[in-house]
């Protein structure tokens, strides 16, 4: 394996905080992470110039080892709402093309951390999505789940959805976002039980927490498993 894409349930389920408990995990694993957030909405400024807060994120949980922020967001929308809808603003119509040549730019010997935008079908144009996003990379799909009410339906329908893609269900994280949520116990069980991967770990409910400290909380040998 040599990446995965990172998906979620819905906006706001804690994807990119995942994202960079993965990359830390990966580090300490003596492996080389090449995290990405290929398409962006919402730019802020930053020393580096306009970028997104997640790409940054990121950017500062691959440390050294992360790309320039062009390479790890080619496209990146000023607004922050859905994507199709900011590109329309701006007079943009958006393609893959700048997302795969910077995907096919990347240095060899490194697991890529892809965390896409939104859920797993979310618009990026009249006859583009984000379904066609993680087709374009082609990497087993890690989807996080944000334990709270409705998880259950949320992550089942986009477990259907990934595998209607055609891509494999590598694993999948449960995070904590909503700390009243009533009996999450009972509901990561349901889950286990009945989606097709494994469960690569719990994240705590821990707002501004650093992600290093977390990587315990995530298992990888799953992600690099022998399929049978």
């Amino acid at each position: 394996m040599t990446g995965v894409f990172v998906t979620g349930t819905d906006t706001g389920v804690g994807k990119t905080f995942a994202s960079c408990v993965l990359v830390h995990a990966l580090r300490d694993a003596g492996l080389v992470p090449w995290p990405m957030k290929p398409i962006a909405a919402g730019a802020i400024d930053s020393p580096q110039g306009p970028a997104n807060e997640d790409t940054l994120a990121l950017a500062r949980a691959a440390g050294s080892l992360a790309a320039p922020l062009a390479a790890m967001t080619p496209i990146l929308l000023a607004e922050a709402m859905a994507p199709h809808i900011a590109a329309e603003r701006e007079g943009r119509t958006l393609s893959l093309d700048p997302v795969l040549a910077a995907w096919r730019a990347r240095p060899g010997g490194t697991f890529a951390v892809v965390e896409g935008v939104g859920g797993f079908r979310v618009p990026l144009g009249p006859a583009l999505d984000t379904v066609d996003l993680a087709r374009a990379f082609a990497l087993p799909v890690v989807l996080v789940v944000g334990l709270r009410l409705g998880c259950l339906n949320h992550a089942l329908l986009t477990a259907e959805s990934i595998a209607s893609a055609g891509l494999p269900l590598a694993g999948w994280i449960a995070n904590a976002v909503d700390p009243a949520m009533v009996v999450p116990d009972e509901n990561v069980s349901a889950l286990a039980a009945r989606l097709p991967a494994p469960l690569l770990g719990r994240l705590p409910h821990a707002p501004g927490a650093d992600p290093r400290t977390l990587t315990a909380h995530l298992g990888l040998a799953p992600l690099f498993r022998e399929a049978p």
